[in-house]
């Protein structure tokens, strides 16, 4: 059996969609199970165990013919037997009916259904990755969604080590704080970036009640302002840039604490079961947290990020 999911989005989708994948994979183990995702999204699948093959394709370029196309060529070749779409727009549902896959699986809104076999009902008041999972519903699929999990390459377990031995945490343990956000976000106007006087004000905080526990901060492609800014404030600071997401994950999974805004890092923190505090601006937590207790969410009350108070965050990390 070939299965093939449509999963637009950045990294952040992917690992939300990670449950809904290891179920299917749990259920027809002998199946291959292969993604098309957009170019940015194509690494985080270094650690996901149930994919077999990833396909880039930019769902959100402006595609002409050609390139619809192709894509269509390369799904007709792998012959698939199940295809499934998180994507609702009326181009990726006629692209699923023009491979003559038998089994088309999606949301039933919009023109797009009409092109699917077994539409699913959308419900968007629940936790994105319990959403995504409801599309397995489409096969006469009931169980309960899995939590996230990433499966992490021994490589970037064994680089995080030689990481923290190297900085001096590996014996302290220590508070991971990612405060930065990707070009993408900023040029689509979303600002997820903590602003640095109010980092200044927590990390004090910490390093006065617990001035054992080192703070690292990471550092990704996108972040080099950010963590020049911090480093102005806080020069005791620690930095980490993990050149890819396995290692991204080792890292986190190691911190004692984990806070960020509301990214990709977030997503995996939750996966790898390290405790996390997360601040959002206008998204609605309940969306992208689970209940699971080790994931507290900090809400801003004007929908913008820079206004949670620090003493919010404090608050949340000694309640903890």
């Amino acid at each position: 059996m070939r299965i093939l999911a449509l999963v637009p989005g950045g990294i952040g989708d992917q690992i939300l969609f990670f449950p809904t994948i290891d179920n299917l994979k749990g259920r027809y183990p002998e199946a291959e199970i292969d993604v098309v995702v957009e170019p940015r999204s194509t690494a985080a699948y270094r650690v996901s165990k149930s994919v077999d093959k990833v396909i880039a394709f930019d769902f959100k370029d402006t595609n002409g013919p050609a390139d619809w196309g192709n894509l269509l060529g390369i799904i007709r070749d792998r012959e698939y037997d199940i295809a499934m779409s998180l994507g609702r727009r009326f181009g990726v549902g006629f692209l699923l009916w023009l491979t003559g896959i038998p089994v088309r699986i999606g949301f039933d809104v919009g023109i797009s259904k009409l092109f699917l076999s077994n539409p699913v009902a959308l419900n968007l008041d629940q936790y994105a990755a319990q959403m995504y999972h409801d599309l397995v519903k489409g096969l006469g699929v009931t169980d309960p969604c899995p939590d996230l999990g990433v499966n992490v390459p021994t490589a970037d377990i064994d680089w995080a080590e030689a990481e923290q031995q190297r900085l001096g945490i590996k014996d302290s343990g220590y508070v991971l704080i990612h405060g930065g956000a990707s070009k993408l976000s900023q040029k689509l106007g979303v600002n997820k970036i903590y602003p640095v006087k109010q980092w200044q004000q927590i990390i004090k905080d910490l390093q006065t009640r617990q001035p054992n526990i080192p703070v690292v901060i990471i550092k990704g492609p996108d972040d080099g302002e950010f963590i020049d800014s911090m480093l102005a404030v806080c020069n005791d600071l620690k930095v980490i840039n993990p050149p890819d997401i396995g290692k991204l994950a080792a890292i986190v999974a190691g911190a004692n604490l984990m806070l960020c805004t509301n990214s990709a890092p977030m997503h995996l923190a939750v996966a790898v079961g390290t405790y996390t505090i997360a601040l959002f601006g206008p998204s609605d937590p309940a969306k992208l947290l689970p209940q699971n207790g080790r994931s507290i969410s900090i809400k801003s009350r004007t929908g913008k990020i820079a206004d949670i108070p620090p003493s919010d965050v404090l608050e949340k990390i000694w309640k903890g």
